[in-house]
């Protein structure tokens, strides 16, 4: 009978133990705020506002062009199972805006950039009372989006908006540190040099804050067509004001910028490609240019040496916390 209490109780030990050890676990998840995010930069700005209380998942890597993309099946489970959605919003993400309407009436799902002060942001050229979406492309525009996901990961879980403002400030003053720096490396450009021609109309916030005109083959969305005529006016103009280099963009077919390149030289004229530029996504995961700061130090490093500047191609990313 002892002998059976006794094991009855070793027993009863035993499931104890388990119990702590599988329901730990569960209790993780339950403080974890599980965020789903569309694009990179969004997901990158989650993460460094959330830090260790956030697990993210972006839809979107690298090389994806948000303009076309389309929800898939595990997408959708994803976003239903999650506690946050954060997206973009302002027409990036057209073919999914009817998708986050429905699941804004079960879920927590926010449109980050909606919430920017509308004088900060580009009329859309072809839309009247829309604007153009790539608001990533300034950081000092980005801020306001970095103080949107912190607002949102606060709703979700009260509890840590001290810890979510404080982390979205650190992240905020490096986002200064890199428009200062970015201002400092364009300079460097001679002004009649001060063009930037990329495959489709993604750099406008940027011209806007660096002093660039910028010319896209394709408009704002990659949805949009190049004829032989826009692709003729461009040849005509890089040959009259000789600029030497055009830009490839990695979420991007490079197809419409060989054709510009095969014009102008049958033009006599000659034009290089001055590099690729991250546009819609960010770089692979792991890497440098993979988190938003190393994004645009990249683009504006590339940008800047490809049209003159004397600029170290290490750009600045000894001098700024890469955080998490």
């Amino acid at each position: 009978m002892n002998n059976v209490k006794s094991n009855v109780s070793r027993r009863a030990a035993l499931l104890g133990g388990l119990a702590v050890v599988t329901t730990a676990p569960l209790l993780h998840a339950q403080t974890t705020l599980q965020i789903v995010a569309t694009t990179g930069m969004i997901a990158d700005a989650a993460r460094r506002v959330g830090g260790d209380l956030v697990a993210v998942r972006a839809l979107m890597g690298p090389g994806v062009d948000p303009h076309g993309y389309r929800q898939t099946r595990s997408d959708i489970v994803a976003m239903t199972r999650a506690d946050l959605v954060l997206w973009h919003g302002l027409y990036l993400e057209a073919q999914m805006e009817r998708f986050f309407e429905d699941l804004g009436a079960k879920r927590a799902v926010v449109a980050v950039a909606e919430a920017l002060d509308k004088d900060s942001l580009l009329s859309h050229p072809t839309y009247a009372g829309r604007f153009d979406p790539h608001v990533w492309m300034d950081p000092a525009v980005w801020v306001g989006v970095v103080g949107e996901v912190a607002r949102a990961l606060s709703e979700a879980q009260p509890a840590n908006a001290a810890t979510f403002a404080r982390n979205a400030a650190t992240y905020q003053d490096e986002l200064t540190t890199l428009s200062a720096y970015a201002k400092s490396i364009v300079a460097k450009v001679p002004q009649d040099k001060r063009v930037l021609v990329t495959a489709h109309d993604a750099f406008s916030y940027f011209g806007q804050g660096y002093g660039f005109e910028v010319i896209g083959i394709q408009g704002i969305s990659t949805a949009s067509e190049a004829g032989l005529n826009r692709i003729s006016q461009i040849v005509d103009t890089l040959v009259a004001r000789n600029i030497g280099a055009v830009f490839v963009e990695t979420s991007v077919s490079d197809r419409n910028m060989r054709a510009l390149i095969e014009g102008v030289g049958a033009q006599g004229h000659e034009v290089v490609i001055g590099g690729s530029l991250f546009s819609d996504a960010m770089g692979d995961s792991g890497t440098y240019e993979g988190s938003y700061l190393g994004m645009i130090d990249h683009n504006v490093t590339t940008i800047a040496r490809a049209l003159g500047a004397d600029v170290s191609p290490g750009g600045m990313s000894g001098n700024l916390n890469q955080g998490s």
